[in-house]
């Protein structure tokens, strides 16, 4: 199985595509997550989509919007809204926690694979076949 991070920016924009591949894939949903953390003192939250695994193929994509939302708690905004929203809408539970921030990792990569680990750990995404 392959599980991949499909980044599609920071949250401005691009928040209402990864709201329409939640909607377009309502049949393949898995989960709905924001992720909160801190960088340079400023509260960020990241919002992930993550689509059950392919058939055939076994590849899940992760969508991800990553540190570019402020996070709701500190700071209520219209975009993070506008995902919990349609989480509901789409009966599924926004999945919520904090970890680490991406600009601690020498490559962008390593964050992800940090992410993919967590996720596994806490049963999120299945573990590698």
């Amino acid at each position: 199985m392959i599980q991949r991070f499909i980044e599609l920016g920071e949250g401005y924009s691009d928040i209402y595509e990864l709201i329409e591949i939640a909607k377009a894939n309502s049949h393949r949903l898995s989960h709905m997550m924001a992720l909160h953390t801190t960088i340079n003192d400023k509260e960020v939250t990241s919002l992930i989509v993550v689509l059950h695994p392919t058939t055939p193929g076994d590849f899940q994509p992760l969508y991800i919007c990553r540190e570019g939302i402020p996070n709701p708690s500190v700071l209520p905004n219209k975009r993070y809204d506008l995902f919990a929203e349609a989480a509901a809408a789409l009966g599924k539970e926004m999945i919520q926690f904090s970890v680490k921030p991406s600009n601690i990792f020498a490559e962008k990569e390593l964050y992800y694979q940090q992410l993919i680990g967590i996720l596994r750990l806490n049963h999120y995404i299945p573990p590698l076949k």
